[in-house]
């Protein structure tokens, strides 16, 4: 709002949409923690969802290229802005991870479980790479899968052509899961 204000522009105003996504992730997991017996069908449904959303929580991070030097406006307002919102979308996003790997824990082992952690890091930042780049959203899964899948295909098929697509995935792929290894530490030694 003080934003708003001073700059006299509602610009920013998709960030409370992008964090509104992010928080989606974060209820499925928490409503599913609170499941005593999940079983094993509902856990792949609820799974599958989760998975859709969660790239839009890390999402708000590509948010920072929308900051702009303008006379008219205050920079430090916005840098403070976008990234209040990117740190809440990253924290909800590791939050949730980290609770469908412990949701995961009983259904699948330690290693499995761990190597099926990082894809999904990787898978995520393919998932913002569509939604950043391709402008792709979670629900063209089912409103627009056509054109989504082959767009997927083409990169997964030709990497070269794709370049892009391919260095983004694996460096935010490691952006993610460096962080999420530093946050599990930050985790671990505060219990």
């Amino acid at each position: 709002m003080v934003r708003i204000k001073l700059n006299h522009s509602f610009f920013y105003l998709f960030l409370i949409w992008n964090l509104f996504l992010a928080i989606i992730p974060f209820v499925i997991t928490s409503y599913l923690t609170l499941q005593p017996n999940i079983k094993k069908m509902k856990l792949i449904l609820w799974f599958g969802i989760w998975l859709l959303f969660l790239p839009n929580a890390p999402y708000i991070i590509t948010d920072l290229m929308h900051l702009r030097l303008n006379p008219d406006s205050y920079l430090w307002l916005d840098i403070l802005v976008v990234t209040s919102f990117a740190c809440n979308g990253l924290l909800l996003f590791y939050l949730s991870v980290l609770d469908m790997k412990n949701i995961l824990k009983t259904y699948i082992k330690k290693p499995v479980n761990d190597i099926l952690l990082i894809t999904l890091l990787f898978l995520s930042s393919f998932g913002i790479y569509l939604g950043r780049f391709l402008r792709y959203n979670s629900w063209e899964i089912l409103s627009n899968p056509k054109y989504l899948i082959l767009d997927i295909f083409n990169i997964a098929l030709q990497p070269i052509t794709y370049r892009e697509a391919w260095l983004f995935t694996f460096l935010f792929g490691i952006f993610l899961n460096i962080g999420f290894w530093m946050f599990t530490q930050l985790y671990k030694s505060s219990i």
